[in-house]
């Protein structure tokens, strides 16, 4: 495919008003262009979108049509919408850059520990409904996975889903980053060491806390909780 034909793909689309519909507009572009929803995956029906990000039937027909405009997805009646082709040839070019397996768990560690306690005054003053939503099914899924690779993946959609909730587009593209690093085999390996059934259970323990501090709109205590929580991780990582 010639890739210099597709048409550019921006950060966003100004005509979408709802925080709603921004939201799923954002979140479907990430996850497509991230490389995370290939192409002949099928989207949820306009329905469960809607339920999902708290936007109206409408504003979820206007984001897929914008997405369809763009080359991104496709419609067809009676079957449903699904990833293009067409976007698999713009993921290298339009998504976030990979890692090359230069950035070590210890390394992502003292970053996180010094960016994320700065979501939740953000995500305070910022987050909808359906952000708090996400966040409760991130809570659920992680509770529910039956292995450590199911676990750590939705573990990972929690802080995604905190990043998300701050509305700010560079918070969003660091966590993508730092989400990136996490796919590496080097921190799956630490991982699977280290989490044992009391560890697990512990971490899920402080993600509903945070949560729940958060949906209080209490951005000191949600901070002071994910700096604990991250201080337990990097504990329970590297023996320190």
């Amino acid at each position: 495919m010639d890739t210099k034909t597709l048409t550019p793909v921006p950060d966003g689309d100004a005509s979408l008003r709802s925080p709603g519909a921004k939201a799923l507009s954002r979140y479907l572009r990430e996850e497509i262009l991230g490389g995370r929803l290939r192409a002949g995956v099928k989207l949820p029906p306009e329905r469960e979108l809607s339920a999902r990000f708290g936007a109206s039937r409408g504003s979820v027909r206007r984001v897929l049509a914008d997405l369809r405009d763009r080359g991104l997805i496709t419609q067809s009646v009676g079957s449903g919408t699904f990833v293009s082709e067409q976007a698999e040839g713009m993921v290298q070019g339009a998504g976030l850059p990979r890692f090359d397996g230069n950035v070590s768990p210890a390394e992502l560690m003292e970053a996180r520990r010094l960016i994320e306690p700065l979501l939740p005054g953000m995500i305070a003053r910022n987050a909808t409904a359906a952000d708090f939503a996400t966040m409760a099914n991130c809570l659920e899924q992680s509770e529910a996975a039956s292995t450590i690779e199911e676990f750590e993946y939705w573990d990972g959609a929690l802080h995604k889903a905190f990043a998300v909730a701050t509305h700010n587009a560079f918070f969003m593209r660091i966590l993508e980053l730092m989400n990136q690093v996490r796919e590496q085999g080097e921190w799956g390996r630490l991982k699977r060491n280290s989490l044992t059934p009391a560890r697990r259970a512990q971490y899920e323990r402080q993600h509903r806390a945070m949560v729940d501090a958060l949906r209080d709109r209490d951005a000191g205590q949600a901070a002071a909780l994910m700096t604990e929580h991250l201080d337990q991780i990097q504990r329970n990582l590297f023996g320190e």
